[in-house]
């Protein structure tokens, strides 16, 4: 694990994560109360400064046998965008949860920490699995590829005005089965201890399905990191970065996220592109430099966004379904 890696790097992104998630939940946010749009502005741009800032430090720190500093660092910013990319949809997905239970506004920050909190633990597994087997069985990010161009592929086609509907999750019938569930939330709380007997609250039953429509997205975003990079380090700790912004980009984005219509489509076409970028790994040559440089890839992914999102503005949805 990060063999490769100053240690100094790994201590200075440890302290951060920790630091900064002792800070948000024993200090910042101690009760419930509803996140306005202006403080969500300020921590979307801070986290976006952490992760820019250590991105420098990668410039400047980290070089490895196949890459060096400055190609490190535009690794990290194409696998950090990208997360920041796929996360838009999953945004989306929680939204609709959240309203589906009538979870009221001022529970959303404290759900959406613990399942941001959950969401690192899970990723790391992912990602540390994914590298070990990547580095055992190469042919592996072959079945990535074509993985992702498949979830291109249904997404670009998928409709995006479908309802999910939670109480079909298999995780959630399990959990209604075998715990009991209260019908208030109880200030809240995930749990309470009722006649000695402890009792799940739906706010709990809402923080499950967050969890696991996580690693449901993770399942697309994870792979796709890895046709920018196999280096663990990276795709760890900008994956990480963008989770932790994501909390901030949801209170943010949660009101317009559905005028940006195109943006599923922009998507589709990102996981395309980089399920192809994926197999095209099969013609390079170990030493030679790679058919689509990191540079390239990070263009082409931020062109592919801003598009997406210029083209919903100029083109909205009621004029295009009219066209």
């Amino acid at each position: 694990m990060f063999q490769e890696v100053d240690y100094t790097l790994v201590g200075i992104f440890s302290v951060v994560i920790i630091g900064f998630l002792v800070i948000d939940l024993g200090v910042l946010n101690k009760s419930s109360h509803k996140i306005s749009t202006k403080s969500a502005l300020y921590q979307t741009i801070f986290w976006v400064i952490i992760s820019l800032i250590f991105g420098v430090l990668i410039y400047f720190e980290y070089s490895t046998e196949q890459y060096s500093s400055k190609e490190n660092f535009f690794l990290y910013l194409t696998a950090y965008l990208l997360e920041k990319a796929l996360s838009l949809d999953n945004i989306f997905v929680i939204l609709l949860i959240l309203r589906y239970f009538k979870v009221k506004e001022k529970h959303y920050h404290r759900i959406l920490f613990w399942g941001i909190l959950g969401a690192l633990i899970f990723r790391g597994v992912f990602i540390f699995v994914g590298a070990a087997l990547v580095e055992r069985f190469h042919w592996i990010l072959y079945i990535f590829g074509i993985f992702l161009i498949y979830s291109g592929v249904k997404l670009l086609f998928e409709n995006e005005d479908d309802e999910i509907n939670p109480e079909k999750n298999p995780i959630i019938k399990f959990t209604r089965k075998h715990l009991k569930i209260t019908k208030g939330n109880y200030g809240g709380k995930f749990y309470i201890i009722r006649n000695g007997a402890l009792f799940f609250t739906p706010l709990f039953l809402v923080l499950i399905l967050i969890e696991t429509t996580d690693l449901i997205f993770a399942v697309d975003s994870i792979p796709a990191a890895f046709a920018i990079t196999t280096d663990e380090f990276l795709i760890y700790t900008s994956n990480i970065f963008a989770v932790l912004g994501l909390r901030a980009m949801f209170f943010l984005l949660a009101g317009i996220l559905d005028k940006f219509y195109l943006l599923q489509k922009g998507l589709s076409l990102i996981l395309v592109f980089i399920g192809v970028k994926m197999l095209l790994t099969w013609f390079e040559e170990p030493g030679e430099e790679p058919l689509i440089e990191p540079v390239v890839s990070f263009i082409i992914i931020i062109g592919t966004m801003l598009l997406s999102v210029v083209m919903s503005v100029i083109l909205p949805k009621k004029l295009a379904n009219k066209s």
